[in-house]
């Protein structure tokens, strides 16, 4: 996958996506699976923004049934196997405990039956899946406290067990929609922001765009623009067509905090009016999350001090013998949540709409608004459906639910990894390299020698993996690198030796000079500061 913007300038598209995000990207794949010739550009890098600040789960949503959204828990439901069977390397099956204090039996048959429907909306959950997710159970309170001692509290009844599942790495799943997306011919490329519609009679044309890299302006040509820029997406529509857009999003922050492993399995913690998640990853617990709006730049959304301390506390009093004394890093995201007039983000659904501003005199422009991560697949359908019967195409039907993505064509993955194991034995990482590569793999490491195997860190990440990225996924910045190609900057900071020889590698094959090498280095620092 390469940058070209020589072909951007001078082709004319059928659709142009503007966003790299989750949306986006499935956008992408499927539009050029089924014959468009697709342009897509991201201002940042691919899923740098609310794809890659998630609680990495794809899930149904079992709060949802509180709120009769039963048709949003079944799409959410079925999007999760859709997302197992495509990226099986990267979406995995997830034990849920639910622990009950002093609830009582009402409160325990509620929850039973909301379990119960649950499982019957995810009836097919099995189907076509090589990993399995059973149904619901009760756990009483010795079994319970002996599998999750940090359970143990006042009035602890047990726990109810129930199944999602988890992402190893989002930001993966994104790029290897891309990468497909580039084998079926789109043009793509990161670092390059939109600016103004190219708008005639009330028609889109296209979009003026800047490299921003090097400043440099050029236009787009496409008969039809897709908006799916995330929490900037009616923003940006104000910004780029100069008037007020018609609808407006609800921006939720949401932070998360990873802190070494308090238990094996996840945790659903009802909390009040909201609830939490205490979530195994990678040999650490993922903190989550808080549900406040946000009204400022989405550009400026951090985590404060303050974010931390309210995180931690709320842990505190649910978890009371749980060790959080430590926080190895942090991260805050922006949920765009369609408005529905309120001013609670947290009871907001989470919906997805696709918006055709052809009444607004912005004939061939289409945002895409809300949604969550587990159903971005879907929506792109809905998305590539309405390009489709826009443009007058003859297409066949949409295929990313039951097509594998190019790292996940394998037929299990604990297989998989055994192959792997034998063919490069002695290699520590080898899992991490299966998970984060799947059926790529292979290709990365032809010609590799054993020093570009070698840890560079606590995510298991390999120079291996830096070389191909260079050549193969675009990656452009160090922290492009070390956040979303591999896992190295996930875990708080890396070692420095580990970074020097990232940016060593990337200065070699990009051409920086020590001065540019340096501030690439530098500029990894925000990643790890609270905001003021």
């Amino acid at each position: 996958m390469q940058r070209d913007l020589q072909r951007l300038s001078s082709e004319t598209f059928d659709v142009l996506i503007i966003g790299g995000g989750a949306t986006g990207c499935f956008t992408a794949r499927d539009a050029a699976m089924r014959g468009l010739s697709v342009a897509l550009v991201e201002a940042r890098d691919f899923a740098s923004a609310t794809s890659a600040h998630s609680s990495k789960l794809a899930h149904g949503g079992l709060r949802y049934l509180k709120n009769l959204e039963f048709a949003l828990v079944r799409e959410s439901l079925a999007e999760r196997r859709n997302l197992m069977r495509i990226a099986p390397h990267l979406v995995r099956p997830l034990p849920f405990l639910l622990p009950l204090y002093g609830a009582g039996l009402g409160e325990r048959l509620k929850l039973k039956a909301g379990l119960a429907l649950y499982d019957l909306l995810s009836f097919d959950r099995n189907r076509g899946v090589s990993e399995k997710l059973p149904g619901h159970r009760w756990i009483g309170k010795r079994a319970a406290l002996a599998r999750e001692p940090v359970l143990d509290g006042d009035g602890f009844e047990g726990v109810f067990e129930y199944h999602d599942a988890q992402m190893y790495a989002p930001e993966r799943i994104a790029l290897e929609n891309l990468i497909d997306a580039d084998a079926q011919g789109a043009a793509i490329a990161n670092y390059v922001a939109a600016e103004k519609l190219l708008l005639r009679d009330g028609k889109v044309e296209g979009c003026t765009v800047r490299d921003t890299m090097t400043d440099a302006r050029f236009d787009i040509r496409a008969r039809t623009v897709v908006v799916a820029a995330g929490p900037w997406a009616d923003l940006f529509l104000e910004q780029a067509s100069g008037q007020q857009a018609a609808h407006r999003l609800i921006r939720s922050k949401g932070i998360h905090l990873l802190v070494p492993q308090i238990g094996k399995a996840a945790l659903t913690i009802e909390a009040g009016s909201g609830h939490l998640f205490a979530l195994p990853w990678r040999g650490h617990t993922l903190l989550a999350t808080t549900d406040t709006p946000f009204t400022g730049d989405p550009a400026s959304v951090a985590v404060t001090q303050g974010d931390i301390e309210s995180l931690i506390g709320s842990f505190r009093k649910y978890l009371p013998s749980a060790q959080l004394d430590t926080v190895e890093f942090f991260y805050a995201g922006l949920r765009p949540l369609v408005s529905d007039g309120s001013k609670d983000s947290y009871n907001v659904s989470r919906r997805s709409e696709l918006v055709d501003h052809a009444p607004e005199h912005l004939d061939g422009v289409f945002s895409a608004l809300g949604g969550k991560w587990t159903t971005s697949r879907d929506l792109a359908e809905k998305i590539t459906d309405a390009l489709v019967a826009k443009l007058g195409k003859k297409a066949p039907a949409c295929a990313t639910a039951a097509t594998a993505l190019p790292g996940g064509r394998f037929d299990r993955f604990e297989e998989m990894v055994k192959g792997y194991q034998k063919t490069w034995p002695g290699i520590s990482s080898m899992r991490n390299l299966a998970h984060m590569l799947g059926a790529r793999l292979p290709q990365a490491l032809k010609g590799a020698r054993l020093t570009d195997l070698i840890k560079l860190g606590e995510s298991g990440d390999t120079p291996a993996q830096v070389g191909f990225a260079l050549k193969e996924e675009m990656a452009l910045t160090l922290e492009d690198m070390v956040m979303r190609r591999t896992a190295i900057g996930q875990f708080g900071p890396p070692n420095p030796a580990a970074i020097q020889k990232v940016a060593a590698m990337m200065a070699a094959h990009l051409g920086w000079s020590a001065d540019k090498t340096a501030r690439e280095i530098a500029g990894l620092g925000h990643l790890y500061k609270v905001a003021a």
